[in-house]
């Protein structure tokens, strides 16, 4: 970077910044955490000559030991894509008006999640339900390690509580299916044949008022080799929604064969063969009584309300270690 003529390239020279950026997320940390650690000896040594110093050397531990933690849950993000940008699709299953209800609840705790770790987040697409709630929509992420983080949220969330929606109170039961994808950059290639892909335009409707409702700003667009949809309709420009949708397809496809390229790992060396992705991994309960439980890692809380207003982060990191000891297990069987 301090090289002349550094800046005579400014795409080549974004991309050599990206890559330092992703280093020092790993390289400050731990020379942080190894500065910790000396002072933490110097301080002990001292606590041998003064019994009062022990206060504050409880103090400086549990702020090392916090800083470790951090440290631990970075260098977990160690995937090909797991410092990216993240598309996160909701889309309501079975449950009709509770299952909407449902799915736009889950897009309020993760945009609350987001917010919570300085991360931007943008609709890129929206289907309102015509009664309440969402039939779908796809928010982009955008942080360092969005992607990395929320990856393990893929598949479908179950809610059980009292529909606000039946006039006989009964529990109901209703699923909402989450689904993640990094957004490619430049420096993933992502052959896409033009020829191969159908480009369709629709009016937005819902409430994006007068214009999304008379044009056909909406657009569509499908990977006719694979079946792979991709939609946009927040923007009122039809150019930028068809921007967005390019995005959103490349990241589908990309995610598409790393799905199958871990299909075929998790096979060869897991007995039962399974993917996991797509299945039901966890349960929020609101009634009789309130809980929220990961059925991959059986993380569970009874606040089930902070969970729902953001407080995921247990579930994302129980996840994260798990798929780190099943890879050793996997690298060790191979």
């Amino acid at each position: 970077m301090g090289a002349p003529g550094f800046w005579d390239h400014p795409e080549k020279a974004q991309l050599i910044i990206k890559q330092v950026k992703v280093i020092n997320a790993t390289l400050k940390p731990y020379q942080e955490l190894r500065g910790r650690i000396d002072d933490l000896n110097a301080l002990a040594e001292l606590c041998d000559e003064d019994e009062s110093l022990e206060a504050e050397l409880e103090k400086e531990l549990a702020q090392t030991e916090s800083t470790l933690h951090d440290f631990e849950m970075q260098a977990v993000l160690n995937g090909p894509q797991d410092d990216a940008n993240a598309f996160l699709r909701i889309q309501a299953g079975t449950g009709g008006t509770d299952a909407c209800d449902w799915a736009e609840m889950l897009m309020r705790m993760y945009s609350r999640w987001a917010e919570q770790h300085g991360y931007g987040v943008e609709v890129v697409d929206l289907l309102p339900n015509d009664s309440a709630g969402i039939r779908n929509a796809t928010l982009r992420i955008q942080g360092d390690y969005a992607f990395g983080r929320l990856s393990g949220e893929t598949g479908v969330h179950r809610l059980v509580r009292i529909s606000p929606f039946d006039a006989n109170a009964k529990r109901q039961t209703s699923f909402a299916a989450v689904d993640v994808m990094p957004e490619i950059d430049d420096t993933i290639q992502i052959d896409v044949k033009r020829e191969d892909v159908e480009r369709q335009t629709f009016r937005s409707g819902g409430p994006g008022g007068q214009h999304q409702n008379k044009t056909e700003s909406g657009v569509r667009l499908i990977h006719k080799p694979s079946g792979v949809v991709a939609e946009s309709r927040s923007e009122r420009s039809q150019h930028k929604n068809e921007e967005n949708c390019w995005r959103m397809l490349k990241a589908k496809l990309f995610r598409l064969e790393e799905q199958k390229r871990r299909a075929e790992v998790e096979k060869k060396y897991d007995e039962k063969g399974e993917v996991s992705w797509g299945h039901q991994i966890r349960n929020y309960v609101l009634q009789p009584y309130t809980q929220a439980k990961d059925t991959r890692t059986g993380i569970e809380t009874p606040q089930v309300h902070k969970v729902l207003d953001g407080e995921i982060d247990p579930f994302i990191e129980a996840f994260l270690q798990q798929r780190v000891e099943q890879a050793a297990k996997r690298q060790v069987s191979s």
